[in-house]
């Protein structure tokens, strides 16, 4: 996987959005690239299990927007899905958990931070639906490229 986020950004300005540096990455991939596939999710996390856990990840980014309260919505079992479905990367613009198991999954795992517990009662997610965050807007179909330097979109493959 042969970019630099830094590179993008010079040699295609007027392409490229970028995230803030709020986000860190949990996982232990440490360089990432992919289609984005959105979920909007209302604290519990079983749409994105669907996801995760049923289709095939391969070039795959899952970009996870949450309500802004205090729940985790992935974690061990949710990367352990992802990795076994060749996902490269999950962006939640939320918390997440299990930080110890997870450090050693091949995956990208980008969240606002952490927190020890999750939402239990099952409520609704929607997918495939414009998400805003960061001053950035996701679709389905966007690209995203994310190194140690930071995480880019773009609205078409660049690379």
């Amino acid at each position: 996987m042969e970019f630099f986020t830094a590179d993008i950004c010079d040699e295609h300005p007027e392409l490229v959005h970028v995230l803030d540096d709020d986000f860190k990455n949990y996982g232990a991939k440490t360089k990432c690239m992919g289609e984005v596939v959105t979920v909007k999710l209302e604290r519990n996390n079983s749409e994105l299990i669907k996801i995760l856990r049923d289709e095939d990840g391969t070039g795959k980014v899952v970009v996870v927007d949450v309500d802004k309260e205090y729940f985790a919505v992935v974690g061990e079992n949710l990367m352990k899905f992802a990795v076994g479905n060749n996902y490269e990367a999950i962006i939640v613009n939320g918390y997440i958990r299990d930080t110890f198991q997870i450090k050693d999954i091949d995956v990208a795992l980008f969240a606002l931070g952490t927190c020890p517990r999750k939402y239990i009662p099952v409520t609704q997610g929607q997918r495939n639906v414009e998400l805003s965050f960061c001053g950035v807007q996701f679709n389905d179909g966007d690209y995203v490229y994310a190194d140690t330097d930071g995480i880019i979109l773009t609205k078409e493959k660049i690379v």
